[in-house]
Protein backbone atom coordinates (compact mmCIF):
# COMPACT_ATOMS: atom_id res chain seq x y z
CA UNK A 1 0.00 0.00 0.00
CA UNK A 2 0.98 3.32 -0.33
CA UNK A 3 2.46 5.49 1.99
CA UNK A 4 -0.26 7.32 4.46
CA UNK A 5 -2.79 5.43 2.62
CA UNK A 6 -4.66 5.77 6.25
CA UNK A 7 -4.24 9.50 6.70
CA UNK A 8 -6.22 11.51 8.73
CA UNK A 9 -7.95 8.61 10.06
CA UNK A 10 -8.82 7.58 13.42
CA UNK A 11 -8.58 3.69 14.77
CA UNK A 12 -9.32 1.84 17.60
CA UNK A 13 -7.34 -1.48 18.69
CA UNK A 14 -7.93 -3.50 21.75
CA UNK A 15 -5.53 -5.58 23.52
CA UNK A 16 -2.91 -3.03 21.76
CA UNK A 17 -0.07 -3.19 24.23
CA UNK A 18 2.27 -5.86 22.81
CA UNK A 19 2.26 -8.70 20.32
CA UNK A 20 -0.35 -8.55 17.38
CA UNK A 21 -1.99 -5.72 18.60
CA UNK A 22 0.99 -3.45 19.40
CA UNK A 23 2.16 -4.41 15.59
CA UNK A 24 -1.27 -3.33 14.34
CA UNK A 25 -1.10 -0.18 15.98
CA UNK A 26 2.21 0.68 14.72
CA UNK A 27 1.30 0.18 11.44
CA UNK A 28 -1.64 2.04 11.18
CA UNK A 29 0.29 4.90 12.60
CA UNK A 30 2.62 4.94 10.27
CA UNK A 31 0.14 4.78 7.92
CA UNK A 32 -1.27 7.70 8.66
CA UNK A 33 -3.75 6.87 11.54
CA UNK A 34 -4.75 8.63 14.80
CA UNK A 35 -4.64 5.71 17.02
CA UNK A 36 -6.55 4.60 20.38
CA UNK A 37 -4.60 2.10 22.36
CA UNK A 38 -6.34 -0.35 24.85
CA UNK A 39 -5.06 -2.60 27.03
CA UNK A 40 -5.73 -4.32 30.89
CA UNK A 41 -2.40 -2.56 32.05
CA UNK A 42 -1.40 1.03 31.77
CA UNK A 43 2.30 0.30 31.34
CA UNK A 44 2.73 -1.23 28.00
CA UNK A 45 0.55 1.20 26.78
CA UNK A 46 2.16 4.29 27.96
CA UNK A 47 5.45 2.72 26.31
CA UNK A 48 3.61 2.38 22.93
CA UNK A 49 2.34 5.78 22.93
CA UNK A 50 5.50 7.13 23.65
CA UNK A 51 6.64 4.86 20.45
CA UNK A 52 4.18 6.40 18.38
CA UNK A 53 4.20 9.75 19.25
CA UNK A 54 2.10 11.49 21.55
CA UNK A 55 0.82 13.10 18.67
CA UNK A 56 -0.48 10.66 16.96
CA UNK A 57 -1.63 8.22 19.84
CA UNK A 58 -3.70 7.96 23.03
CA UNK A 59 -4.36 5.20 25.70
CA UNK A 60 -6.84 4.17 27.84
CA UNK A 61 -6.09 0.91 30.37
CA UNK A 62 -8.69 -1.26 31.34
CA UNK A 63 -10.31 -4.55 31.32
CA UNK A 64 -12.05 -5.32 27.66
CA UNK A 65 -14.83 -7.09 29.08
CA UNK A 66 -15.87 -4.62 30.82
CA UNK A 67 -18.87 -1.92 29.67
CA UNK A 68 -17.81 1.39 31.95
CA UNK A 69 -14.08 0.77 30.39
CA UNK A 70 -15.60 0.71 26.21
CA UNK A 71 -17.55 3.52 27.31
CA UNK A 72 -14.32 5.80 28.89
CA UNK A 73 -12.51 4.28 25.81
CA UNK A 74 -15.24 6.37 23.41
CA UNK A 75 -15.46 8.95 25.62
CA UNK A 76 -11.56 9.83 24.76
CA UNK A 77 -11.74 9.25 21.69
CA UNK A 78 -14.75 11.82 21.00
CA UNK A 79 -12.65 14.50 23.23
CA UNK A 80 -9.28 13.68 21.91
CA UNK A 81 -10.43 13.14 18.07
CA UNK A 82 -13.77 13.53 17.15
CA UNK A 83 -14.56 10.46 15.35
CA UNK A 84 -14.04 7.34 14.76
CA UNK A 85 -13.42 5.41 11.38
CA UNK A 86 -11.97 1.63 12.37
CA UNK A 87 -12.46 -0.53 14.95
CA UNK A 88 -9.92 -3.77 15.32
CA UNK A 89 -11.07 -5.99 17.79
CA UNK A 90 -7.81 -8.14 18.68
CA UNK A 91 -8.81 -8.52 22.67
CA UNK A 92 -8.54 -12.39 23.19
CA UNK A 93 -7.76 -14.68 25.61
CA UNK A 94 -7.13 -19.11 26.03
CA UNK A 95 -6.49 -19.63 29.68
CA UNK A 96 -7.02 -23.70 28.92
CA UNK A 97 -5.27 -26.36 26.93
CA UNK A 98 -6.47 -29.69 26.50
CA UNK A 99 -9.36 -31.69 25.89
CA UNK A 100 -13.41 -30.66 25.30
CA UNK A 101 -14.29 -33.67 27.87
CA UNK A 102 -12.22 -32.26 30.75
CA UNK A 103 -12.96 -28.35 29.94
CA UNK A 104 -13.92 -26.31 33.17
CA UNK A 105 -17.12 -24.56 31.90
CA UNK A 106 -16.65 -21.54 33.50
CA UNK A 107 -13.47 -21.16 31.74
CA UNK A 108 -15.91 -22.10 28.71
CA UNK A 109 -18.13 -19.18 29.57
CA UNK A 110 -15.07 -16.80 29.80
CA UNK A 111 -13.51 -17.32 26.75
CA UNK A 112 -17.04 -16.83 24.88
CA UNK A 113 -17.10 -13.79 27.32
CA UNK A 114 -14.44 -12.35 25.99
CA UNK A 115 -13.84 -13.00 22.26
CA UNK A 116 -17.20 -13.42 20.98
CA UNK A 117 -19.30 -11.64 23.18
CA UNK A 118 -16.66 -8.63 23.66
CA UNK A 119 -16.08 -9.03 20.05
CA UNK A 120 -19.94 -8.24 19.38
CA UNK A 121 -19.92 -5.23 22.54
CA UNK A 122 -16.98 -3.28 21.47
CA UNK A 123 -18.66 -2.84 17.59
CA UNK A 124 -21.62 -2.28 18.94
CA UNK A 125 -20.49 0.61 21.21
CA UNK A 126 -18.26 1.93 18.62
CA UNK A 127 -21.46 1.88 16.15
CA UNK A 128 -23.31 3.75 19.61
CA UNK A 129 -20.47 6.70 18.88
CA UNK A 130 -20.77 7.03 15.58
CA UNK A 131 -18.46 4.64 13.33
CA UNK A 132 -20.07 4.70 10.11
CA UNK A 133 -22.33 7.87 10.61
CA UNK A 134 -19.22 10.67 9.76
CA UNK A 135 -17.20 8.31 7.18
CA UNK A 136 -17.96 6.16 4.17
CA UNK A 137 -14.42 4.86 4.72
CA UNK A 138 -15.69 3.14 8.32
CA UNK A 139 -14.19 -0.78 8.94
CA UNK A 140 -14.11 -2.98 11.22
CA UNK A 141 -11.54 -5.84 11.56
CA UNK A 142 -11.54 -8.99 13.97
CA UNK A 143 -9.24 -11.44 14.73
CA UNK A 144 -10.20 -14.69 14.05
CA UNK A 145 -7.78 -17.85 14.06
CA UNK A 146 -7.26 -20.98 11.87
CA UNK A 147 -8.07 -23.03 14.87
CA UNK A 148 -11.88 -22.04 14.02
CA UNK A 149 -11.25 -23.29 11.04
CA UNK A 150 -9.83 -26.85 11.74
CA UNK A 151 -9.83 -28.88 14.80
CA UNK A 152 -6.31 -28.20 16.66
CA UNK A 153 -5.18 -30.27 19.75
CA UNK A 154 -5.25 -28.90 23.04
CA UNK A 155 -7.20 -25.52 21.82
CA UNK A 156 -10.52 -26.86 20.73
CA UNK A 157 -12.47 -24.37 22.80
CA UNK A 158 -10.49 -21.30 21.61
CA UNK A 159 -10.83 -22.51 18.37
CA UNK A 160 -14.43 -22.65 18.85
CA UNK A 161 -14.81 -19.10 20.05
CA UNK A 162 -12.97 -18.11 16.56
CA UNK A 163 -15.13 -19.81 14.56
CA UNK A 164 -17.76 -17.56 15.91
CA UNK A 165 -15.89 -14.55 15.39
CA UNK A 166 -15.80 -15.76 11.45
CA UNK A 167 -19.53 -15.73 11.52
CA UNK A 168 -20.50 -12.53 13.69
CA UNK A 169 -17.56 -10.97 11.06
CA UNK A 170 -19.78 -12.03 8.35
CA UNK A 171 -23.09 -11.71 9.67
CA UNK A 172 -21.95 -7.95 10.62
CA UNK A 173 -20.76 -7.44 6.97
CA UNK A 174 -24.07 -7.67 6.03
CA UNK A 175 -25.81 -5.88 8.76
CA UNK A 176 -23.71 -2.98 8.72
CA UNK A 177 -23.30 -2.44 5.20
CA UNK A 178 -23.02 -0.30 2.88
CA UNK A 179 -21.41 2.43 5.60
CA UNK A 180 -19.44 -0.01 7.41
CA UNK A 181 -16.72 -2.87 6.08
CA UNK A 182 -16.34 -5.96 8.41
CA UNK A 183 -13.78 -8.36 7.82
CA UNK A 184 -11.41 -10.65 10.09
CA UNK A 185 -7.67 -12.24 9.97
CA UNK A 186 -7.76 -15.77 10.59
CA UNK A 187 -4.02 -16.19 11.46
CA UNK A 188 -1.60 -19.52 12.59
CA UNK A 189 0.38 -19.53 14.53
CA UNK A 190 2.36 -16.08 15.47
CA UNK A 191 5.63 -15.49 17.19
CA UNK A 192 4.53 -13.78 20.07
CA UNK A 193 3.81 -14.15 24.08
CA UNK A 194 0.48 -15.32 23.65
CA UNK A 195 1.40 -18.09 21.33
CA UNK A 196 4.67 -18.92 23.12
CA UNK A 197 3.52 -22.39 24.72
CA UNK A 198 2.48 -23.62 20.91
CA UNK A 199 6.19 -23.43 19.54
CA UNK A 200 8.31 -22.50 22.44
CA UNK A 201 11.43 -24.87 22.19
CA UNK A 202 10.27 -26.68 19.10
CA UNK A 203 9.96 -24.01 16.89
CA UNK A 204 12.23 -26.34 14.03
CA UNK A 205 9.40 -29.49 14.28
CA UNK A 206 6.44 -26.77 14.25
CA UNK A 207 8.08 -24.72 11.25
CA UNK A 208 8.14 -27.77 9.23
CA UNK A 209 4.40 -27.79 8.69
CA UNK A 210 4.62 -24.37 6.82
CA UNK A 211 5.17 -24.46 3.71
CA UNK A 212 6.64 -20.62 3.84
CA UNK A 213 9.49 -22.22 5.93
CA UNK A 214 8.47 -20.19 8.99
CA UNK A 215 6.01 -18.85 11.62
CA UNK A 216 4.31 -15.41 11.75
CA UNK A 217 4.99 -12.42 12.92
CA UNK A 218 3.28 -9.63 14.37
CA UNK A 219 4.30 -7.23 11.57
CA UNK A 220 2.46 -10.06 9.08
CA UNK A 221 -0.92 -9.76 10.61
CA UNK A 222 -0.69 -6.08 11.10
CA UNK A 223 0.06 -5.64 7.08
CA UNK A 224 -3.15 -7.41 6.73
CA UNK A 225 -5.17 -5.74 8.86
CA UNK A 226 -3.95 -2.74 7.06
CA UNK A 227 -4.88 -3.43 3.94
CA UNK A 228 -8.38 -4.54 5.20
CA UNK A 229 -8.41 -0.93 6.41
CA UNK A 230 -7.53 0.91 3.32
CA UNK A 231 -9.50 2.33 0.66
CA UNK A 232 -7.67 -0.37 -1.38
CA UNK A 233 -10.34 -2.96 0.09
CA UNK A 234 -13.00 -0.74 -0.60
CA UNK A 235 -14.83 -3.49 -2.70
CA UNK A 236 -13.95 -6.16 0.61
CA UNK A 237 -16.31 -6.96 3.37
CA UNK A 238 -17.69 -10.74 4.86
CA UNK A 239 -14.07 -11.82 4.27
CA UNK A 240 -12.09 -13.90 6.88
CA UNK A 241 -8.30 -13.80 5.72
CA UNK A 242 -6.51 -16.74 6.00
CA UNK A 243 -2.83 -16.00 7.44
CA UNK A 244 -0.82 -18.81 7.92
CA UNK A 245 2.30 -19.40 5.35
CA UNK A 246 0.19 -22.13 3.35
CA UNK A 247 0.12 -24.12 6.51
CA UNK A 248 -3.70 -25.19 5.91
CA UNK A 249 -3.51 -26.08 2.36
CA UNK A 250 -0.51 -28.39 3.38
CA UNK A 251 -3.39 -30.38 6.12
CA UNK A 252 -1.72 -28.62 8.98
CA UNK A 253 -3.16 -27.46 12.45
CA UNK A 254 -2.67 -24.60 14.79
Amino acid sequence: MPDAALQGRVALITAASRGIGRAIAERLAADGAFVCLTARRAEGLDEEVVAIGRDRAIAVAGAADDPAHREEVFARIEEEFGRLDILVNNAGINPVFGPLAGLDLDAARKILEVNVIGTLAWTQAALRSGLGAQSEQAAVVNLASVTGQVPSPGIGWYGVSKAAVAHLTRTLSVELAPRVRVNAVAPAVVKTRFARALYEGREEEVTADYPLGRLGVPDDVAAAVAYLCSDGAAWVTGQVLTLDGGLLNAGGTA
